[in-house]
């Protein structure tokens, strides 16, 4: 469990949650004006079989040992989607805003299940790297970040905040010159970015993979 979780566990165990609203939990957890991370972090822990919810009916507890203490068979996973990240030169804000949640099929997923994210790619400079199999980053892809991922390897697709900013890029480290790069790969020719010790970076997690955009019109 992450912080958040095992505060609301914690909370969960001495206290009725469920007449509270989700902004008065967030407020007790330290996450004020974040209500729907408190809704996300709720139905992990029920996912793993930690608490029962029902936010309809007001129903936030402790299932009781004995009962269901082996995690949830659902195979549907609810990850955060958190905005967009620009895949060309970092000019969108990082914002850490929960507008929704993808629920997607645990098969779609890799073996990571905990702490994912999701981002909508805007723009084509990653649209020749390859996440897994022959899948590529275009433009309006969803891609799956593992959060907890904030030590970059060489090689690694990485989600780097800039200046508060965001974008979705191929780390490379120079050390010869003692500086990072961060790299498109596409079809239309873009820039690297130079970063030197000092510089407002930060790695904000890995990419894992891509959902593609579905063709067909679906709003």
């Amino acid at each position: 469990m992450n912080e958040y979780q095992q505060k609301l566990y914690s909370l969960a165990q001495s206290q009725d949650l469920g007449g509270l609203s989700l902004r008065q939990i967030a407020k007790l957890i330290g996450a004020d004006d974040k209500p729907q991370i408190v809704k996300h972090h709720l139905l992990q822990l029920e996912k793993l079989g930690l608490l029962q919810v029902n936010l309809d009916q007001g129903v936030i507890k402790p299932i009781k040992k004995g009962y269901n203490t082996s995690p949830s068979k659902s195979t549907f996973y609810s990850l955060p989607l958190v905005g967009a990240a620009n895949c060309g030169p970092a000019t969108l804000f990082a914002d850490e805003h929960v507008e929704g949640y993808l629920k997607v099929s645990s098969k779609m997923l890799p073996r990571i299940k905990q702490n994912l994210y999701v981002l909508r790619a805007d723009g084509p400079s990653m649209n020749l790297a390859q996440v897994r199999d022959n899948t590529t980053i275009e433009d309006g892809d969803f891609v799956i970040i593992d959060s907890t991922y904030k030590n970059p390897k060489e090689g690694d697709i990485v989600v780097a905040v800039i200046d508060g900013m965001a974008t979705i890029k191929r780390y490379r480290n120079d050390k010869a010159n003692e500086q990072i790069l961060l790299v498109a790969e596409s079809t239309e020719k873009f820039l690297p970015i130079f970063i030197h010790k000092g510089d407002d970076f930060v790695i904000s997690g890995k990419v894992v993979d891509v959902i593609k955009k579905p063709k067909m019109k679906y709003l």
